[in-house]
């Protein structure tokens, strides 16, 4: 009977794994997937020698101040490797290569203008940045330094997209654990020296402007390996029957990722301001441990939507169907049982950070376990809603509930502390999840019925 069961499965794993599209998507994610598994160790070593060399205050500092410039950068950004991956693919399928490459071309200038905004607003506000979220006006030039990383880090995003798109995910991963390893090796030798918050900054800083100057770079090797040399040439006025869907694709998910940086990605921050960096520093550890679970299933967000966005372009509604089921049983078959084990032993993993954080990070960790499961699982929840047309819905829906959280935060963490934000963050996800994967499948059970409609209009 053992036997029997065991060739079944045998059987039934191997016409599950044996599809070439779920092939490419293992293959792509695998890439990203061992680079992002040894940058999430490293970055725990990080953390842990972080916190063990400032205590729990000096790591939510060093939290506070990454953020603040971190978020003022994707606040001016234009989120523009999805926008890269949609088009440079819809115009290579057409073998279109000159708008292709004006495309890319059009994006990393935006991107690189923004750079340069982002950074001079980081200068402007570091002094209103130390008073109001760090409590130190001290701290300001702290502030200001970091923010460098926001200059160099040029047009990164519109070249990760072109990475993307052409298969260069191994590029990728190569800068992504080159990144860690710089970072810890700095971050060490300032634990040996028994350094200080500065130097803890400089070590983040350092890894920062590397990746950003050599995701750039590699972003402009594909393009000529693409293209040609003068591909750059290319003019933008090939965009210009397409430029209002350009423009309204670029907006939609610059203001979805907006209001999600204000209502989930700047935690740390509203914490600072409403509370205290001690707090800061509780919930910055439970974040951090809570990556465990999420550092497997986020490269299938990237290597997922590559293959969504060109089986939607040729129509294969049922290959669509089969990348999400399939995602979702990979997503869940890591994200199950890895949950089970941050509830046994998530205690002794806070302890390698320091007593001090017990309890208040493991009561994070519990209350954050309850959104973090359904968004994992359900990590295609936005993804298909862009290439079939409708890159707004999930930007009216995080804006809903964004106004929710943001109220929610104003009342219950001044009281609540980081319990208070961890039970907001994972509401929010867990109902917005819900909302888009609801959407996501009724507009493929819509399209599905009508062949002949023309998306994206």
């Amino acid at each position: 009977m053992f036997r029997s069961l065991y060739r079944l499965a045998s059987a039934s794993l191997k016409r599950f794994l044996s599809h070439p599209l779920l092939q490419r998507v293992i293959r792509n994610t695998g890439y990203l997937f061992s680079a992002q598994t040894i940058a999430a160790g490293l970055s725990m070593g990080q953390g842990i020698l972080t916190a063990r060399l400032l205590g729990v205050e000096g790591a939510g500092l060093v939290g506070i101040i990454t953020q603040f410039s971190s978020n003022v950068y994707r606040l001016i950004s234009s989120r523009m490797s999805e926008l890269v991956v949609s088009f440079v693919g819809e115009f290579t399928a057409k073998e279109q290569d000159a708008q292709a490459a004006a495309v890319f071309k059009a994006a990393a200038f935006i991107e690189l203008a923004g750079s340069i905004l982002a950074y001079g607003l980081v200068v402007l506000l570091s002094s209103l940045a130390a008073r109001y979220f760090a409590h130190n006006l001290e701290l300001a030039n702290l502030f200001a330094l970091y923010g460098i990383y926001v200059l160099a880090s040029l047009f990164s995003e519109s070249a990760i997209g072109l990475l993307q798109y052409f298969n260069r995910f191994g590029m990728i991963a190569y800068a992504t654990v080159g990144q860690s390893i710089l970072t810890i090796s700095l971050i060490a030798a300032a634990f040996v020296r028994k350094g200080d918050l500065r130097d803890i900054v400089i070590a983040y800083l350092v890894g920062k402007v590397v990746w950003g100057v050599f995701i750039s770079l590699a972003g402009l090797w594909q393009a000529q390996k693409a293209w040609g040399r003068g591909w750059w040439r290319a003019p933008l006025s090939l965009l210009a029957p397409r430029r209002s869907e350009l423009v309204r694709f670029g907006i939609s998910t610059n203001l979805s990722g907006t209001i999600k940086l204000i209502s989930r990605d700047s935690e740390m921050l509203w914490l600072a301001y409403l509370s205290t960096p001690l707090h800061v520093g509780y919930y910055k550890i439970a974040k951090a441990i809570m990556n465990i679970l999420m550092t497997p299933v986020t490269p299938l967000i990237s290597t997922t939507y590559r293959e969504v966005a060109r089986e939607i372009a040729n129509r294969h509604w049922g290959n669509v169907r089969y990348l999400l089921r399939s995602g979702t049983i990979l997503a869940a078959s890591w994200t199950l049982p890895a949950s089970v084990g941050l509830v046994l032993f998530g205690p002794w993993v806070i302890g390698l950070y320091g007593p001090d954080f017990l309890p208040i990070s493991y009561t994070n960790i519990l209350i954050l376990l309850v959104g973090v499961i359904a968004v994992n699982i359900f990590y295609w929840n936005q993804l298909v809603l862009l290439p079939l047309g409708l890159p707004d819905y999930p930007t009216k829906v995080h804006f809903v509930f964004a106004i929710a959280k943001v109220i929610g935060t104003i009342l219950l963490v001044p009281v609540m502390g980081a319990n208070g934000m961890a039970a907001l963050f994972s509401a929010y996800i867990l109902v917005t999840t819900a909302v888009l994967v609801w959407k996501t499948l009724r507009e493929l059970q819509r399209v599905s019925r009508e062949p002949t409609q023309v998306q994206g209009g």
